[in-house]
C-alpha cells in the first residue's frame, strides 16, 4: 500500500516538534535509519487502519518514537513499566511491539536490511550457506521455572538460544528453548524454518555438538549439512576454521 507523501511530511514535522521537546537518546534512530524502515512500518500501519473502525482518527503517535522507544529498551535492559515518561505511553509502545512481533513486522525489516547489506558487499540478496550455533545462558530470575532447563554439558541452568546465521553472521533465524533441550532437536526446527523462509540455502555447517541424523535430515530438505570439528586438544572456546570464506552468494 501507497502512503500518501502528505501525510509522510506531516508525521515528519510532528517528529521534529517531539524530538525539540524531549532531547536525543544514543538509541534514537537518525534520519538515514528511519528512511529505510518507515515504508514498512507505514504500509503496516496504513494496512491496520484500512480494516479499522476509527479509520477517520488520525493516530495519536508517531511510529518513529515508538521505534524509538522499543529500541531505548532494548538498548537499556529496563522494564516495560520503567520506560521513560519521554517515550509514548508504555501500555502503547508494548502494544506495537506485541503487534509488530505477531504480524511478523521485526522478521520482515530484519529481511530488508539484511538484504540491503549481502548486495553493498557485493553478495546475491539470498544467501546459499548458512551457519547453526547455540549458547546455553542462565535465565532471569523472573524466566518461569516450566521454560527453563539444565545444559548437562555446560552445566548452565536456563535457556538455550539457537540462530543461523549466512557467512556474514546476519541472523536467519532464532529459537529460544530450555537449556535442557540438545543441539540437534532445536536444530532439527531451525533447519525446516529455514528451508521454508530461504530456499535458496544449500549448504549449512555447524560444530561438533550436532548429531549425524541432523546431516540426514538437512539431505532430505535439499541441503548438505557439514559438521566440522575442532582440533585434536583444544579446551574452552576455539573458533571453527572459516572454511566458507569461497562463498560468493
Amino acid at each position: 500500500m501507497v502512503v500518501s507523501p502528505r501525510l509522510g511530511a506531516l508525521a515528519h514535522r510532528r517528529y521534529v516538534q517531539v524530538m525539540a521537546e524531549r532531547g536525543c537518546y544514543p538509541s534514537d534512530l537518525s534520519d538515514a535509519r528511519w528512511e529505510l524502515i518507515e515504508p514498512v512500518l507505514a504500509a503496516w500501519r496504513a494496512e491496520r487502519r484500512r480494516h479499522a473502525l476509527d479509520i477517520g482518527r488520525p493516530p495519536e503517535h508517531e511510529l518513529r518514537e515508538i521505534m524509538n522507544a522499543i529500541l531505548y529498551v532494548d538498548r537499556t535492559g529496563v522494564q516495560w513499566r520503567y520506560l521513560s515518561h519521554d517515550f509514548p505511553p508504555w501500555e502503547t509502545v508494548y502494544g506495537y511491539f506485541a503487534k509488530w512481533q505477531k504480524d511478523g513486522v521485526f522478521a520482515q525489516l530484519n529481511g530488508l536490511l539484511r538484504e540491503l547489506v549481502r548486495q553493498k558487499g557485493g553478495r546475491s540478496a539470498s544467501p546459499s550457506a548458512c551457519v547453526i550455533d547455540a549458547q546455553s545462558v542462565k535465565a532471569s530470575t523472573s524466566a518461569p521455572a516450566t521454560s527453563q532447563g539444565t545444559d548437562a554439558g555446560k552445566k548452565i541452568v536456563g535457556r538455550k538460544r539457537s540462530i543461523v546465521t549466512d557467512t556474514l553472521g546476519l541472523l536467519l533465524a532464532v529459537l529460544v528453548t530450555a537449556a535442557s533441550v540438545q543441539d540437534s532437536v532445536a536444530g532439527t526446527q531451525l533447519l525446516d524454518q529455514v528451508a521454508a523462509a530461504h530456499p535458496t540455502i544449500r549448504k549449512v555447517w555447524v560444530d561438533g555438538g550436532y548429531r549425524q541424523h541432523l546431516v540426514e535430515h538437512a539431505a532430505t530438505l535439499g541441503i548438505d549439512l557439514e559438521i566440522v570439528q575442532r582440533p585434536l586438544g583444544t579446551r574452552g572456546f576455539t573458533p571453527i576454521p572459516k572454511r566458507w570464506a569461497v562463498e560468493r552468494t
